[in-house]
């Protein structure tokens, strides 16, 4: 199998890298931006193996891509091949990058410094490509992010960046425009089931899923689904309660870690957009009040991607979804 049909349901952005590949002008730095769990990381791993195989297509078979493929069996879990290197907050020991403390809050400039530019001054191990995959590159701290700036912007031969992001509005405008954008969509449902099928995802839930193979797994897990129907349960209570108590009352409920918050907000929304499509043929005004319902919640979620206060988001959205019913 080659490197890029592992790689289901993008083939624009495959289509795109491999012709790069094909006459020899793949750019030194890519952002992959898309969604969570729709294939971003794949990609970048075949990528970086068809870069450092030994017929620069990723055959799979050479000593190159066996390497490539095959992770550490040991923390971190990073590929064996030496001239594959992966970035991410909190992936390595505190003391392996130069840290006293692990990496809470972003990417380090301390991982930046011992990873990428005390490794970009040498030529690859093997002569091909050295590559290096930044995951969740929006957690790049700003001192992180600056002491790629040059590097990013003139990179030494054969040195190649992909930074994986599902915010590239959280980047740096200077790394924005130092890297190549190749944006992956959300997977068709059908995708998305036939690739969590072994870990519970059925047609349902995949089609709850927004495209996710990522959120699709953690819906199959039955206490998150049960978590995720609660929050939309309790968000349809307050938008019918007679007064504004109740809205307070669910913000205040739900203004919880970020992350999930998020989850929970966007499993809200495809409810709101399943409402919509059943209704559309019989009920087209209840059809459109859906519609709405699922705009405010995704310019919500806008909100909270800009640190808004998550009660104060969580009223206003419940406010604006009261007017509606």
């Amino acid at each position: 199998m080659t490197s890029f049909e592992r790689v289901l349901g993008q083939a624009t952005a495959v289509t795109t890298l491999q012709r790069a590949l094909e006459r020899g002008q793949v750019h030194h730095a890519y952002r992959f931006e898309g969604p969570d769990g729709v294939g971003k990381t794949l990609c970048a791993l075949a990528l970086a193996q068809a870069l450092v195989c030994e017929r620069r297509v990723g055959c799979g078979n050479c000593k190159s891509c066996e390497l490539a493929l095959t992770l550490s069996e040991t923390p971190p879990h990073v590929p064996m091949h030496p001239d594959i290197v992966m970035i991410e907050r909190g992936l390595y020991p505190p003391q392996l990058i130069g840290r006293t403390s692990p990496e809470t809050t972003g990417i380090s400039v301390q991982q930046i410094r011992k990873l990428v530019l005390a490794r970009i001054g040498y030529a690859p191990h093997e002569g091909r490509a050295l590559c290096f995959i930044i995951k969740e590159a929006h957690e790049l701290t700003i001192s992180a992010a600056n002491a790629l700036l040059k590097t990013l912007e003139e990179p030494t031969p054969l040195t190649h960046f992909v930074l994986v992001t599902a915010r590239p509005g959280q980047l740096l405008d200077t790394v924005r425009s130092r890297t190549l954008a190749v944006r992956f969509g959300p997977l068709p449902d059908a995708i998305v089931e036939r690739i969590g099928a072994p870990h519970g995802v059925t047609a349902d839930i995949a089609a709850l899923a927004e495209g996710s193979v990522s959120t699709a797994l953690a819906l199959a897990d039955e206490d998150t689904h049960k978590q995720r129907q609660a929050f939309v349960a309790a968000a349809f209570a307050a938008m019918k309660a007679p007064d504004l108590a109740r809205a307070l009352s669910f913000a205040d409920l739900r203004a919880e870690a970020r992350d999930e918050l998020r989850q929970q907000l966007l499993y809200l929304a495809q409810s709101f957009a399943q409402h919509a499509r059943r209704a559309l043929e019989q009920r087209p005004q209840a059809a459109e009040r859906y519609a709405e319902s699922h705009r405010i919640v995704l310019d919500t979620l806008t909100e909270l991607e800009s640190n808004a206060q998550p009660a104060l988001m969580l009223e206003a959205m419940i406010a604006e979804l009261s007017a509606l019913v």
